[in-house]
């Protein structure tokens, strides 16, 4: 921990005198700075011994806002072009680059770190210190490495305006921004903490940033967790059982029944932050907002740059991840299913298992358990099956999908998904009861407990109850509004509306958080099919179950009833009320019912509109859409737009989440097309579709996973609770024992 002072400039003075005077002894030898200055400033620790170490391209200001965060801290600065690299050398930084050449300019530089040491200073590096690996090995040792990333544009223009014509690896055919952006590789690598710093913030608000970043760094234990159904009374008297979220991956559900969500909230990010990643990568802006949303304590940036890169790797077919397409007037696609499962559970599923693998005790067997609806099903399979071998043996998923309430295609891909690790088990009833009945295997103590201590296993679960499910959705909601900004459709504040198809409220939870981060959304519309529980409650307030059966529709991804991630709405606008969201819960649960406070309901309509689509409008609009524009969209977009048609203003932007890929559900893709002849065989629907040479074309991951042989293959099980446990404890049986 260090202790903000008072700016005293005299005492500056003396300091910066003292800071001179024993550089010349650090570049003689290795001397502990520390030791040097203990009389003088041991009220005045920054975080223990270590140094504040600032890091970023040439341009980016690390010299200036190093002094002004060394007179914050009342500490010393130490600028290593200035104090270290012209002290060694006897001459100037560009002099010597002219006089030896870019690499053995690099080769001296590291060399004059790596007798380099202080500690408890504020250190500025130069632009090229982390293209040398030992050098860098040897400062990070003791300090904390703060990246100042500045967009790539705003650095050159900086660079011209301060006449700087030429950097370290520059030379003839290769460009300024050519060498830039080759460094970012290396910057990449060797920070622990990011300040994103745009094109007109002042240094000095960067140096606050700093300050701010350094003490979330040192302090893990401001970003713990709470249920949706705890009390603030009962909040405080559990201070010693924080929830972490490497605790909260794991456990999935809270123990009272609740969702877990951040005690102090979302992190909020500034315009300029946003506008810094308007010409980022997908990948680029997926670490800068997931470094914000999970503490470096639970993983390091670096490790999380991995596991993005693993997720968005290769595993996506299109470069851009989640690009936006315009569809038509003010209407745009936002294309979430590029990914090797067909659908936006992809996002999420890809990069789950591996944060699941990082942060789970290496001492326990854990068994992942999923409902789905539909899509999720096979992204969890696909997901968990990509993990490395070691991982692969102590991790299992098993989901459970209605037999008869998904498409054709959805069953076979969640078969042929099945891997040593991964298996599927159709259930005699609908996804509410496959939901419902995991909850309550995660709420028995008893049970849970058993397989804890007879097989030494955990259950964990991947469903969007997960609260590491939701942080990827925020990801591509925040990106498709930079998209629209970088292609000119819109300057960067206007608003967008978004229209969602919603069933467990997952995906439009992640729009709303986007929100509340920053990104200006307006209004997220609700699209519903004919299981349209969500829309009458978002009219209304009233969420009724009684006398309401779940209808199977084209879109079986949203037929749901009850809406899991609701709840963590709701203890939004609550206030985050615990106690009222526990009543609303134990009332629908016991009543079928609830319904919400007039004052609640107007905060909900502040950010929320809903409609719903009848399944022949779903068909029609589909085969509307592809007679004027020759696009096929699948049937869970088609219902957002037939919703967004009828509800949108037309004053703005929206933003249209496309779900799921149309081959997913070929046979009702062929009806809506009026085509009359429809084998029952899904590859063959997928051959025909293609000869159609359809926009987007037929998936190619679906291909190859109904190309495989013994696709057929799969538990089923009636529904019942007892059976379902039973299946649990086979699987453990059979593989971890």
């Amino acid at each position: 921990m260090f202790h903000i002072v008072q700016y005293q400039p005299l005492r500056l003075i003396t300091q910066n005198s003292l800071s001179s005077m024993c550089l010349k002894l650090m570049l003689s030898r290795p001397v502990a700075f520390a030791e040097i200055r203990k009389s003088w400033f041991s009220n005045h620790s920054l975080v223990g011994n270590k140094n504040i170490i600032l890091m970023g391209p040439p341009g980016a200001g690390k010299t200036t806002i190093g002094r002004i965060v060394g007179q914050k801290l009342d500490c010393p600065v130490i600028d290593i072009d200035d104090d270290v690299l012209e002290t060694t050398w006897n001459i100037s930084v560009s002099e010597k680059l002219q006089d030896v050449g870019n690499e053995q300019f690099l080769e001296e530089e590291g060399k004059a770190l790596l007798k380099f040491s202080a500690s408890g200073s504020v250190i500025s590096l130069t632009g090229s210190n982390p293209m040398h690996a030992a050098g860098m090995q040897h400062v990070k040792k003791n300090g904390i490495v703060v990246y100042l990333d500045v967009p790539t544009t705003v650095i050159m223009s900086r660079l011209k305006s301060m006449k700087v014509d030429r950097i370290v690896g520059q030379s003839p055919g290769i460009s300024l921004k050519d060498i830039l952006q080759f460094r970012k590789q290396f910057y990449k690598r060797w920070y622990d903490i990011r300040v994103l710093c745009g094109g007109d913030i002042a240094a000095e608000v960067v140096a606050e940033k700093v300050l701010d970043a350094v003490k979330r760094y040192q302090n893990s234990e401001l970003e713990t967790f709470i249920s949706t159904r705890s009390s603030r009374s009962g909040r405080s008297m559990e201070k010693d059982s924080h929830k972490y979220f490497s605790d909260i991956v794991t456990e999935g559900l809270a123990p009272d029944g609740g969702l877990f969500i951040p005690e102090r909230g979302l992190p909020k990010f500034t315009a300029g932050e946003w506008q810094s990643l308007i010409e980022a990568t997908y990948i680029e802006r997926a670490q800068v907002i997931l470094e914000r949303c999970i503490h470096p304590s639970d993983i390091p940036a670096s490790k999380l740059a991995e596991i993005i890169g693993t997720a968005y790797g290769e595993n996506f077919a299109c470069s851009k991840i989640a690009p936006v397409r315009h569809l038509a007037g003010n209407q745009f696609l936002l294309e979430l299913f590029h990914g090797p499962t067909a659908s936006f559970k992809d996002f999420a599923l890809q990069m789950v298992p591996h944060i699941f693998a990082y942060c789970i005790p290496r001492s326990c067997n854990y068994l992942v358990l999923v409902a789905t609806s539909g899509d999720t099903g096979s992204a969890v399979l696909d997901g968990f099956s990509r993990l490395h071998d070691t991982d692969k043996q102590r991790i299992a998923v098993m989901n459970f999908f209605p037999e008869d309430g998904v498409s054709p295609i959805q069953k076979s891909q969640m078969i042929g998904c099945q891997k040593e690790n991964a298996w599927s088990v159709g259930v005699k009833s609908d996804f509410d009861f496959c939901q419902t009945a995991i909850k309550q295997i995660f709420t028995n103590s008893d049970y849970t407990g058993f397989l804890t201590v007879e097989y030494g296993t955990a259950l964990a679960a991947a469903n969007s109850i997960n609260w590491a499910r939701l942080l990827p959705q925020i990801v591509y909601h925040a990106s498709a509004y930079l998209d629209l900004v970088h292609q000119d459709i819109i300057s960067f504040g206007s608003p967008v509306d978004v229209c969602i198809p919603t069933g467990n409220f997952g995906n439009i939870l992640a729009a709303l958080y986007a929100k509340m981060m920053g990104v200006p959304i307006r209004k997220c519309i609700c699209a519903s099919n004919e299981n349209n529980v969500l829309t009458d409650f978002v009219r209304t307030g009233v969420y009724d179950l009684r006398g309401r059966k779940l209808i199977p529709t084209f879109s079986p991804a949203v037929d749901i009833l009850k809406s899991s991630n609701l709840e963590r709405y709701l203890h939004l606008i609550a206030n985050e009320d615990g106690q009222l969201v526990t009543q609303l819960y134990n009332q629908l649960e016991n009543q079928g019912h609830f319904q919400l406070q007039k004052d609640l309901l107007e905060k909900l309509q502040q950010d929320l509109v809903a409609g719903w689509c009848s399944e022949e409008d779903c068909l029609a609009a589909i085969h509307s859409v592809y007679s004027t524009t020759g696009y096929i969209l699948d049937t869970h977009t088609a219902v957002a737009k037939v919703v967004a048609d009828r509800i949108q203003d037309r004053t703005c932007p929206i933003i249209i989440s496309s779900t799921a890929h149309y081959s997913k559900f070929a046979p009702a893709i062929l009806r809506a097309l009026r085509i009359a002849e429809i084998n029952q065989n899904p590859l063959s629907q997928l051959h025909l579709l293609s000869s159609y040479s359809p926009l987007p074309p037929v998936h190619w991951g679906l291909l190859e996973t109904l190309k495989k042989k013994g696709n057929e293959d799969h538990q089923v099980c009636a529904a019942d609770m007892s059976m379902l446990m039973s299946h649990i404890e086979t699987l453990i049986q059979n593989h971890f024992m």
